[in-house]
């Protein structure tokens, strides 16, 4: 089976796809949040994972 490089690529630059529904739920999981959030705050941030963990933390009720 030949190895997905869009998903190694995006991992590898440190962004999340919110095309990539494992990235989405994976992210959400480690940040306590759902998965419908993490697609609101790339809509708002950007797919940069460190900005998304910065924008999740400040999140009400988190």
């Amino acid at each position: 089976m030949a190895k997905d490089k869009s998903r190694a690529d995006l991992r590898a630059a440190g962004q999340i796809s919110l095309d990539d529904e494992y990235e989405v739920n994976l992210f959400a999981l480690q940040n306590n949040i759902t998965p419908a959030q993490v697609r609101e705050l790339i809509r708002k941030h950007g797919n940069s994972r460190a900005t998304l963990t910065k924008a999740a933390k400040a999140l009400p009720g988190r």
